[in-house]
């Protein structure tokens, strides 16, 4: 079973994320973990992998799987538009360090979230997959979602769940 991502809160309650759009949904990865913002590359599909890692692009002569997370939280997949991009993350799952890039449709800025803003997702009255949610964080322009990235990807080791799980990303 997989245990849940904690939220790295500094001293001050605070938490340097990056932000972008998922169609009209906004997510945060922490700042920390990101490398690079990419333009789109050319996608190569991995055959036998299921969709939400199902494709690679070979950056820098280092090839990184492309996660698209709308398919772990139940979106249509959408066509890519002037504003995609790739963020290039380094992330651990299962304790084996990973970068993989994640499909975004817009990315927007590098911010400060506070703790006390946060709240764990509710039990019920939610769309997504409630283990797929580490918090949910309140601002003046809506909610921002942190995605538990473990608990989506946890399913790479092969005890996850078979319908977004990738048969292989290495």
């Amino acid at each position: 079973m997989h245990e849940a991502a904690h939220t790295q809160w500094d001293a001050n309650g605070q938490l340097e994320v990056l932000t972008f759009n998922l169609q009209e949904e906004t997510f945060a990865l922490e700042a920390i973990s990101v490398r690079e913002i990419l333009d789109l590359l050319p996608e190569t599909a991995v055959p036998g992998a299921r969709p939400l890692v199902g494709s690679v692009v070979n950056f820098r002569g280092k090839i990184i799987p492309i996660a698209d997370l709308r398919l772990a939280f139940g979106m249509p997949q959408g066509a890519p538009t002037v504003d995609s991009r790739i963020v290039v993350i380094e992330t651990e799952i299962d304790g084996e360090t990973l970068q993989l890039g994640i499909r975004t449709d817009k990315v927007h800025e590098v911010t400060i979230l506070a703790r006390d803003a946060s709240e764990e997702p509710p039990a019920v009255g939610m769309r997504w997959r409630r283990d797929y949610v580490r918090e949910l964080v309140r601002r003046q322009d809506g909610v921002i979602v942190l995605p538990d990235l473990p608990a989506i990807f946890h399913a790479l080791t092969g005890d996850g769940d078979p319908a977004v799980a990738p048969s292989s990303i290495h």
